[in-house]
This record gives C-alpha cells, structure tokens and sequence, in this order.
C-alpha cells in the first residue's frame, strides 16, 4: 500500500483497479470548532437565561446585572445559534459527511466517485464516468488570501469533478505527481491552472 499525504487514508493500488480514500469533515480542526461554538454558546446562553431570572449560574461572571432587554435576549440568540451550529458540525462528523473515495478502474475504464453525505437525508453521491468521457486532469491552484490546491477530474461537457477535499491545503508536489499518475492513467493531459 501506498501512503498518500492529501487523502487520509492509503490508496489502494492493485494493477488494475486504484482506490484513494478520503476522510471527509472528521478533520481536527471540526472538532475544535465544534468545541469552541459549544463552550461559547452555552456561556452565552446561561448569560442570558441569568440575566432574565436575576439568578447567576456562572460563577465566573455576574450575569445578574445585565438587562434581559436587550443585551439578555441577544446573548440568548447568539448562545443559541452557535449552540446550533455546533451540534451541526457534530453531526457532519459523526456522519463522516464528505468522506469516500475515488477508483480507477483499468479493465473497466471507468472511474467511481463516492462521496457520503447526512445519511437520514439520502443524499450520498455516487459518479461513474468512463474514460472517454475524461477530457483532463486540471490543477487548479490559487495563491490569495484563501488558498487552494484542488485536483479535479475535467469531462468532455465541461463539468469538474474534485478528486481531493478543497478544505485541506495540499502538499503541491504530492497533487502534482498524482496528476501525472492519473493523466497517464487515464491517457489524457494535465493542465496546471493557477489563480
């Protein structure tokens, strides 16, 4: 097996049939903001249940003081939505939304793409292309204040499919030797496209 360091897990390489699997959003970095928006939230929204109640429930900090309206209905609001957001983002992870995997397939020349989404909405996604359809491999690298490194499957009707998560910054020369492997995989060109 073969480690790869943009995808998460190793790439399965059999001579025929290659496999490259992705981890989706349980990253570290969802785990930090998950907690974050928790702890931030629930302090907000004990801040302003204390301030609608005249009673203090953080000891750290005197809540009482403050007026339901309108700073304790606003620290209500924005407790509640981060709460929110937070359990959101732990339901992507415990749903390894976004994880799944790329396959070429060379007895087939085909190439599967899978990716898992929320699991009571039924909204994974399942690609199969041919090698026909496969104008290019692109590169696509944007150097700004936001930056990416995205490799992305080209087809004949202009659609582009990313093969790696847009999310992770990749290590340039581990993308740029996969897209010489699946441009010669696949028999067609790599085009580098910098933004």
């Amino acid at each position: 097996m073969v480690k790869s360091k943009e995808f998460s897990q190793p790439i399965r390489d059999t001579n025929l049939v290659h496999r490259e699997f992705l981890k989706g959003a349980n990253t570290i970095s969802n785990y930090i903001w998950c907690s974050i928006l928790f702890l931030g939230g629930f302090g907000f929204f004990l801040a302003g249940l204390a301030s609608y109640y005249k009673r203090n429930f953080i000891p750290l900090f005197d809540s009482t003081e403050l007026d339901f309206i309108p700073q304790g209905i606003l620290l209500l609001f924005y407790g509640t939505l981060a709460l929110l957001l937070s359990f959101f983002i732990l339901l992507w992870i415990v749903e390894k939304v976004g994880s799944g995997f790329n396959e070429y397939d060379q007895v087939e020349r085909v190439v599967r793409v899978f990716r898992k989404g929320l699991s009571f909405l039924k909204n994974d996604i399942y690609l199969v292309y041919s090698f026909s359809d496969v104008k290019n491999i692109e590169l696509e690298i944007v150097d700004n204040i936001n930056p990416r490194r995205v490799l992305y499957l080209c087809l004949q009707d202009e659609r582009r499919i990313p093969l790696n998560p847009t999310t992770v910054l990749n290590d340039l020369a581990e993308l740029e030797k996969r897209g010489i492997f699946l441009a010669n995989l696949m028999e067609v060109s790599l085009i580098l496209n910098r933004l």
